[in-house]
């Protein structure tokens, strides 16, 4: 639900087709850091990519958790596809095109802004291992998907409602994988052979 509300805010925002000076101030914070950053935010930003999908659900899957890997696999795709829609739904350009001497790393990204795929991938994998880590370990994943999308600004690629709607479209994508799955399982519990 909040998930669901964020991403319907964020996105009626980012469709004004202007940056608030919050959000310009939030950006320029992050953008303007040291270029010595770059090496490792961008190793930090691969935890976001499509790529990353298929990995993570095959660590699962060999580690013998096939609902984890099932969930990581679903969570992560559907959260990379509807990124996609909500990027044409929406059309926010790229901070670039927003914003005067943007500090642009790496390779250039395509024309479309909102909302973050990266942040997206990031959430929804981070939140369907969430149970499945130690403490430590959670601390951990919490860091990188805070870094993945502070890296995406940092690159340029993004804006902070890009990131703050991809992050909510990947808990919500994830969410509803958790619900599908947990209704499965109860479906597939009450399907008992009915006695004679």
């Amino acid at each position: 639900m909040l998930g669901s509300a964020t991403l319907a805010l964020t996105a009626i925002a980012a469709r004004r087709g202007r940056v608030s000076r919050p959000e310009e101030r939030a950006f320029r914070a992050v953008n303007n850091l040291p270029d010595g950053l770059y090496g490792p935010l961008w190793l930090t930003m691969q935890f976001g990519t499509a790529g990353t999908v298929p990995v993570a659900a095959a660590i699962a899957w060999a580690w013998g958790d096939r609902a984890l890997g099932a969930r990581l696999a679903l969570s992560g795709s559907a959260t990379w596809v509807l990124a996609k829609a909500a990027k044409r739904a929406v059309g926010r350009p790229r901070p670039a095109c927003l914003l005067a001497a943007t500090n642009l790393r790496g390779r250039e990204p395509s024309r479309l802004g909102y909302l973050s795929g990266h942040s997206g991938v990031a959430v929804a994998l981070g939140a369907a291992a969430w149970p499945a880590f130690s403490r430590g370990a959670r601390t951990g994943v919490a860091l990188a998907v805070a870094l993945v999308g502070l890296g995406r600004a940092y690159v340029g690629a993004h804006l902070p409602l890009d990131i703050i709607g991809g992050a909510a479209l990947g808990l919500g994508a994830e969410a509803l994988v958790l619900v599908a799955q947990r209704w499965a399982h109860a479906q597939a519990g009450s399907a008992e052979p009915v006695a004679r």
